[in-house]
């Protein structure tokens, strides 16, 4: 007789798992790549836009392209490491890879070596954008013509209607001092003290001023009223509405 030992069975239990701290689980989001244009031959791409009304646009009319203006001489092409027939094959490419059914053409502007300017406007220029037409026209517009009586002092020089009056270095001299002291009868005496006081030229005597005053309002023309005569004392500068005085930007010290 057989006896048989029966084992107790004994439960196996699976421990449960620990529970999960969810204050330190951070959710798994997508991740975004940043976008880049697509680039086809090594020409970029962009995406497509859908049409707008552009806004600067009259109404009744269309738009039937665009001028690009770019600023690029074949040294800055150059020193890029490319050259400007590059760039313009590349923006040829680009328009037709972004508008199949585009029309391109392109045309260098050229000028003088070393005559300075910016590119663009350069560019602009040469190939007659209106607004940069205008722009030299205004700067190159001539000023207007004077006329009467301007008397120079900063360059010393007089015009009679537009035209330099001839006169010598003296004669001028001469109608500066009576210019600078407008409103005052000046005596022959104190031209000679203030004109041959150098000791340079040969110091005149009173006739000899005469003869100078002569001489330098024969210059003058139909102007010659303007240095007056004061009979028995001397001379004055006598301004009239027709009388332009431009001084030097630093006041003479004779300016009283």
């Amino acid at each position: 007789m057989s006896l048989t030992i029966a084992q107790p069975r004994t439960a196996l239990r699976t421990a449960a798992p620990a529970p999960t701290d969810l204050g330190t689980v951070t959710p798994i989001r997508p991740r975004r790549e940043p976008v880049t244009p697509s680039t086809t031959n090594g020409v970029p791409t962009s995406p497509v836009v859908a049409p707008q009304r552009n806004r600067a646009l009259p109404e009744g009319t269309e738009a039937r392209g665009f001028a690009l203006y770019v600023g690029i001489d074949e040294a800055k092409a150059a020193a890029a490491g490319t050259t400007l027939a590059a760039v313009v094959e590349q923006l040829k490419a680009l328009t037709a890879q972004l508008v199949p059914t585009s029309e391109t053409y392109a045309a260098v502007a050229v000028a003088a070596e070393g005559s300075g300017g910016r590119d663009v406007d350069v560019v602009r220029l040469a190939l007659q954008d209106r607004s940069a037409v205008a722009a030299r026209k205004q700067a190159e517009k001539p000023e207007p013509e004077e006329t009467g009586v301007v008397i120079d002092i900063s360059r010393k020089r007089v015009t009679l209607d537009g035209e330099a009056a001839p006169l010598t270095y003296k004669e001028f001299e001469l109608l500066q001092f009576l210019v600078l002291r407008e409103g005052q009868t000046v005596d022959r005496s104190a031209i000679i003290d203030g004109l041959w006081s150098d000791g340079e030229d040969e110091t005149p005597n009173e006739r000899t001023i005469d003869v100078h005053v002569r001489r330098l309002r024969s210059k003058l023309g139909a102007f010659e009223e303007i240095v007056r005569t004061v009979r028995g004392v001397g001379y004055r500068f006598d301004r009239h509405a027709d009388v332009a005085v431009r001084y030097a930007s630093t006041p003479s010290p004779d300016l009283f």
